[in-house]
């Protein structure tokens, strides 16, 4: 998802997306610690999404304050 479509999003969906790949971040992290997983590269692309998120966020909180 670009940073385009995430800022279209409102306050609680961006939470919830957030929180999403939060959970996919952590079982991602899990079948790469049990080698099951098969794309590492999921791992960074998920961290990165994460940021884009936050970004978006405090983007937002500095624009209200």
């Amino acid at each position: 998802m670009n940073t385009k479509d995430l800022r279209d999003l409102s306050a609680e969906e961006l939470s919830t997306k957030e929180g999403e790949l939060r959970h996919e971040l952590l079982n991602l992290r899990f079948q790469h610690a049990t080698r099951q997983l098969e794309n590492t590269a999921r791992i960074q692309v998920a961290r990165r999404e994460i940021a884009c998120v936050l970004t978006v966020l405090r983007e937002r909180e500095l624009k209200n304050a």
